[in-house]
């Protein structure tokens, strides 16, 4: 691939600890990744991002870090993370790995230090006096993410701020010391051979200043719609342009990726100015209903607002935080026939997509998981888990949050009962085999596995060419293969770019790409020598052919001059 091969790349999410198993003790590690890179080989994605593998006390699945340069024993060592790296490089793989710059462990020596009174400490992390005649109330009236204040109290009566759970303590970035050691731990995983980073929480490293009250309830719920305080201030875009520089300099290809909640398309596509970084999940398409008018909706003003800033848009359904879309679209065979489908678009659209382990499986949510199963930090936070705070966003506020707030009513609560905590979406993966743990490793697995999840594991569905792991790898190979569905940067696409406006009616384009006349419920689109239908309808749908099917999510009647679309479904057409 060229320089600027993460234009249209497709980027699969290892979720480390869910993976696979090297060594029998039911959690995934950095070497059964390795053992299992052939299958990302063969399903044809570029690259794998990895989940945190670093030393963590696990509060939050490894998103609180306590040695950033290190690698949790759970998951392996150092030497584990070179071999995997290499391992990936020889298959043609490139590697991403989270960098998590919001917040600390409360295990990180730097926070011990600022618990232990050593001078100048806590001024690296958010400390402040509370209020009441005796500092007895949170400084001011934000919400963890999880739950409940976004404060807590040290002994000797200060508050330290954590927008998520208590054992992760936000850093301040204003102290030069923060910023320094961040690109010392950049340094040293590029130095290491990575091809980039996921920025966790890109928006959240500044805040506004004095910490102004926000003066309502339900903080969570207004994340990716609202503007905050604690989120998307403009002073985070300083940072992000120092780390492209530090990327630019490695001058082969390393990215920088933007897990970032803003409130509108434009405030997203800051963050992949020339100058930031490369690219930012659209959650805006994740959280996009079932409808056909809502879906052109977010892709024309997607694809408007990155266009603006010459950057690709950044496509995904599906990731650790979130019910899986599968469960999220309806459940049962109608679910999955709008998740395959749904996939089929999101690999025709001009820009990147990123690929969550098992959706190429067709994996649903697990619904049933019970109570002493549970690891996510906002079940301990919320009333069922025992720990719910006055004022927090409860549960569901972790899910909605995590994936922006449309998750509300799309990804959290109400698919199939779901309470928008994210358990259900981090279950092993089945490999083979007919009961549990269906070949994740040698012993259990850290999350109890379905008991009819045999028939969905990767040999079950191999060489089956009606299974969902069979689309996605004829969708991985046609889409290397088809010229008109590369991007025009990335040189595979010949098509030059315009952007009139998304005012412009059926005639917009954007990279290639042009909406065309459809019947109600229908969204057809070309880009050069490549058409892609879609039908959200419950019925089939008639209308004159496109041009010659090579690949849909269920079977297509054609005579070769009109065609026939199933419900729930996505074609694509050689023109």
């Amino acid at each position: 691939m060229s320089g600027a091969w993460w234009r249209d790349a497709v980027i699969y999410q290892v979720y480390v600890r869910s993976f696979a198993d090297s060594d029998g003790d039911g959690v995934g590690d950095l070497r059964g990744v390795r053992e299992r890179l052939p299958h990302l080989a063969r399903l044809g994605v570029d690259a794998v991002w990895l989940t945190p593998f670093y030393v963590s006390p696990q509060a939050d699945g490894g998103y609180d870090v306590a040695d950033y340069r290190a690698v949790d024993p759970l998951f392996g060592d150092l030497a584990d993370a070179d071999d995997l790296v290499r391992a990936a490089h020889a298959l043609g793989l490139r590697v991403i790995v989270d960098v998590v710059p919001n917040h600390t462990s409360e295990a990180h020596p730097w926070f011990r230090e600022a618990l232990a009174g050593v001078p100048g400490a806590r001024e690296r992390y958010l400390f402040r006096p509370g209020r009441g005649a005796d500092g007895e109330l949170p400084p001011n009236d934000w919400e963890s993410v999880f739950g409940g204040p976004a404060w807590t109290r040290v002994p000797d009566g200060d508050w330290y701020l954590h927008l998520f759970a208590p054992e992760q303590p936000d850093l301040d970035w204003e102290h030069p010391e923060v910023a320094a050691e961040f690109e010392s731990v950049l340094r040293f995983w590029l130095d290491l051979g990575v091809d980039g980073f996921r920025v966790d929480v890109a928006h959240g490293m500044v805040k506004a200043p004095g910490l102004p009250d926000i003066g309502r309830g339900a903080q969570a719920t207004l994340i990716g719609t609202e503007p905050l305080p604690f989120f998307d201030q403009d002073g985070v875009h300083a940072i992000h342009r120092s780390w492209r520089r530090l990327l630019d300099s490695y001058g082969d290809g390393r990215i920088g990726v933007a897990e970032a909640w803003a409130p509108t398309s434009e405030r997203l596509a800051l963050y992949v100015r020339p100058d930031e970084l490369h690219q930012a999940f659209n959650f805006r398409f994740l959280n996009c209903p079932w409808d056909p008018a809502a879906m052109r909706t977010v892709i024309d003003e997607s694809l408007a607002a990155t266009a603006s800033v010459g950057a690709p848009t950044t496509w995904v359904l599906s990731n650790h935080d979130v019910v899986r879309h599968v469960t999220r679209y309806g459940g049962g065979a109608r679910g999955l026939a709008r998740a395959r489908a749904a996939a089929l678009l999101m690999l025709a659209l001009p820009g990147s997509a990123y690929v969550y382990q098992g959706e190429e499986l067709g994996l649903p949510e697990v619904t049933d998981l019970p109570d002493a199963a549970r690891r996510d930090p906002a079940f301990r936070r919320s009333p069922a888990g025992g720990r719910g705070g006055a004022g927090g966003a409860g549960a569901g506020g972790a899910g909605a949050a995590e994936a922006g707030a449309g998750a509300v009513e799309v990804g959290a609560g109400g698919a199939e009962g779901q309470d928008g905590l994210r358990d259900g979406c981090r279950v092993p993966l089945p490999w083979a085999g007919e009961e549990a743990p269906y070949g994740f490793g040698p012993g259990g697995s850290w999350l109890p596995q379905p008991a009819d999840w045999a028939g969905l594991s990767v040999a079950a569905q191999t060489g089956d060419p009606h299974s969902t792991l069979e689309l996605y790898r004829a969708a991985l190979e046609l889409r290397r293969a088809m010229p008109g569905l590369g991007a025009p940067e990335s040189g595979q696409g010949g098509c030059r770019e315009e952007w009139p406006g998304a005012g412009a009616g059926p005639a917009v384009f954007a990279r290639g790409m042009r909406w065309r006349p459809a019947p109600d419920g229908v969204l057809l689109f070309t880009r050069p020598g490549f058409a892609c239908t879609l039908n959200t309808r419950p019925t089939a749908v008639e209308l004159p052919s496109p041009g010659r099917p090579v690949l849909s999510s269920a079977p297509v009647e054609t005579d070769g001059r009109t065609v026939r679309l199933p419900p729930d479904s996505c074609t694509w057409w050689a023109m």
